[in-house]
């Protein structure tokens, strides 16, 4: 396990990555759990498989397929992780986070996250589209956070600062691209555990407490390292499961893959929009 990559590995992932691309993406889009079908609609893709990659970890999870997808959605060049790796994995911080840097190599600017999440806030219902204003690094105020080690001066500063990590300019497009598309969104804070394990009705009730809308194990950390790189994001959560406050039901795994074939639908036509409307 890796703790910490140096500039020349992460240049080593980017530079094969960047040898089989026919295209000059400056978008990224990461799919979540059960959102994996988005990745359908680019036209003439480029296909990497994650295990080609130098230092590049693989997902171990279903509904991850594990691979870049890059080609043109709505005219614009897109880079688009299917699937992602995560902290409970047994991936170091920096491994589950080189997918990000890679990017920034490959000359990325706008990041899009997207997760399949639970609902904590009671008024979301399952297939929910809650666009993410600000989100609660649990997991990373602990202890693992993906910038430990060297900093990489190539990237951005010691300290960052995350008071806008995610780009308000991008949120109200997204915003728009919604009302476009006659879509009801959400807008709330998003918080991040380390998982696997879902979270009991105390836990929920404690993280609502705190100002949490929707729980989910991923996406905080590739955020963290795309605002220490200068890397705007878009992040949107879909909502999987009702909140389970009083402990009266049972989440699963294939409730997240089942509520992915309801929201990915929605989420494309969005993310259509949005891409549309940028630059």
């Amino acid at each position: 396990m890796k703790e910490y990559f140096t500039i020349q590995e992460i240049d080593l992932a980017a530079q094969l990555v960047s040898s089989r691309l026919h295209y000059k993406p400056r978008i990224g889009l990461i799919l979540g759990s059960g959102l994996g079908a988005l990745a359908e609609v680019i036209e003439n893709p480029d296909l990497i498989p994650f295990k080609d990659i130098p230092n590049w970890p693989e997902t171990t999870v279903e509904g991850h397929i594990g691979r870049l997808v890059v080609g043109k959605i709505e005219g614009q060049d897109v880079l688009v992780l299917q699937g992602r790796v995560h902290y409970y994995e047994g991936y170091s911080m920096a491994e589950v986070t080189l997918p990000i840097r890679v990017m920034q190599r490959l000359g990325i600017e706008i990041l899009v996250v997207t997760n399949a999440a639970g609902a904590i806030n009671p008024n979301y219902a399952p297939g929910d589209v809650m666009l993410i204003r600000d989100h609660i690094a649990l997991l990373t105020m602990m202890g693992p956070n993906p910038l430990r080690g060297p900093n990489l001066n190539e990237f951005g500063v010691r300290f960052p600062d995350m008071s806008k990590a995610y780009d308000r300019k991008l949120l109200a497009l997204a915003h728009e691209a919604a009302d476009e598309c006659k879509t009801k969104v959400q807008e709330g804070v998003y918080v991040s555990l380390s998982g696997p394990s879902f979270e009991t009705p105390a836990d929920l009730r404690f993280l609502r407490t705190i100002g949490a809308d929707s729980v989910g194990m991923s996406t905080v950390p590739e955020v963290i390292v795309a605002v220490h790189g200068n890397t705007r994001v878009l992040g949107m959560s879909g909502i999987s499961n009702k909140a389970n406050l009083d402990g009266s039901t049972v989440t699963t795994h294939q409730e997240v893959m089942e509520a992915g074939k309801v929201l990915v639908p929605k989420m494309e036509s969005i993310l259509r929009s949005f891409l549309k409307k940028l630059p």
